[in-house]
């Protein structure tokens, strides 16, 4: 955008010695002409430095849009850029040849910056230009949270975790936020945003992440207008590392759970999924917590005591694979029904033996696939629901599908 500062003061600023010989210059001709007494005069020139912050159009300027100044017929020495109400200095770069100088530092919204430059002329003389500036005022500002969040060094997530961003503002203009995010993987692969509702955007590719794959979110959404006046809150950006592939085989039918390690079975483990009053949801689910011991309370999904089918109990060895209470976890009650029956409340449920081979093994982002449970579809919006849809399906949920 263009910049509008508003000009406080202008003021030339020559030195003594340089107006003085001029009026000597002046007395000296006045005697040799003979008119000794006659009053000198004589007005000092003009510098031909002519500092300018460009300016132009009516609005504000955009904080992510450098402060810049210029000189025509001279060089800079010195520019000073102050917030005015916090008194902290710009950083700023000086061109060798001293025309130009441009902030460096971030810039902030609804802020005003005095802007004080220091010249000298071609002719020698000295100017010095002081400006005022004002930046933006958003309507509200959005919060980019990350899903994952950046994660602590040296951590890695499984095959099946979807990247994502979620805003603490609606976002009206989702072709312009999708922009602004940039993911790049290592290897190269296909992948699409996906808007889950107006405050959550997800990503990932065709088909589950290549074993091995580094991904890098890249969110430059300061200074951007969002929709309705709302502007980006600030930039982000976080790597992902994706470890081997594991995915689980869950079967309601059979009650067995294989273990997929990079596409190979390596393991069998008999289960129970949830009993027809509380069915399993099919399809992929995806780690998103575990924990060694969870206190798992009915009420949470509104079945409080006295109603039928409430509890509350303490598992142990549970890794969370939906916000609808669904996780695989240890359960010593059921293991004469493991393998043959399904009873739990739509929990995977192992033996304590087979709970604690598999919290050691699948951890954040690995896959649990659920099949023949009788429960309905995992919902796209219950944590990572994101699998259930096929390609065409997601990439449609994108605001730049098909421009």
């Amino acid at each position: 955008m263009p910049v509008r500062p508003t000009v406080t003061r202008n003021r030339s600023r020559f030195l003594v010695a340089v107006v003085l010989p001029a009026l000597a210059a002046g007395a000296c001709t006045s005697q040799v002409n003979g008119t000794a007494g006659a009053p000198a005069t004589s007005a000092a020139a003009a510098p031909v430095a002519q500092v300018s912050i460009p300016v132009g159009g009516t609005t504000d300027l955009n904080p992510k849009t450098p402060i810049v100044v210029r000189v025509a017929q001279g060089k800079l020495t010195k520019v000073t850029v102050t917030n005015a109400a916090k008194g902290n200095t710009v950083d700023g770069v000086l061109t060798v040849d001293g025309s130009s100088w441009t902030s460096s530092g971030e810039l902030g919204y609804a802020a005003t910056y005095n802007v004080v430059a220091d010249a000298v002329g071609t002719d020698g003389k000295q100017v010095e230009q002081e400006a005022t500036v004002k930046t933006l005022t958003p309507a509200a500002q959005a919060y980019p949270a990350m899903t994952p969040a950046p994660p602590s060094p040296g951590a890695t997530f499984g095959v099946g975790q979807i990247i994502g961003v979620s805003f603490d503002q609606k976002i009206t203009d989702r072709a312009t936020v999708e922009k602004a995010l940039t993911v790049t993987t290592n290897p190269p692969q296909q992948g699409s945003w996906h808007w889950i509702d107006d405050k959550t955007v997800h990503y990932r590719p065709p088909v589950y992440w290549q074993a091995g794959t580094t991904i890098k979110l890249d969110i430059n959404l300061y200074g951007v207008n969002v929709g309705s006046g709302v502007y980006g809150k600030t930039d982000r950006s976080a790597t992902y590392k994706i470890h081997d592939s594991w995915v689980a085989k869950a079967d309601g039918q059979t009650d067995q759970m294989q273990i997929v390690h990079n596409g190979a079975v390596v393991g069998t483990m008999p289960i129970s999924l949830g009993k027809d009053a509380t069915p399993t949801h099919v399809g992929p689910h995806v780690i998103s917590d575990k924990q060694q011991q969870v206190v798992m309370d009915s009420c949470t999904y509104g079945v409080c005591p006295p109603a039928p089918g409430a509890y509350k109990s303490t598992e142990y060895w549970a890794e969370r694979i939906s916000n609808d209470g669904e996780f695989v976890h240890e359960n010593p009650n059921t293991v004469g029904q493991q393998g043959s029956t399904n009873v739990s409340h739509g929990c995977v449920n192992l033996s304590p033996e087979n709970a604690q081979a598999f919290f050691g093994q699948f951890g954040l982002g690995d896959v649990v696939e659920v099949t023949n449970s009788g429960g309905p579809i995992l919902p796209i919006y219950d944590t990572y629901g994101d699998w259930e849809l096929n390609w065409a399906d997601w990439q449609a949920g994108s605001a730049l599908h098909g421009r």
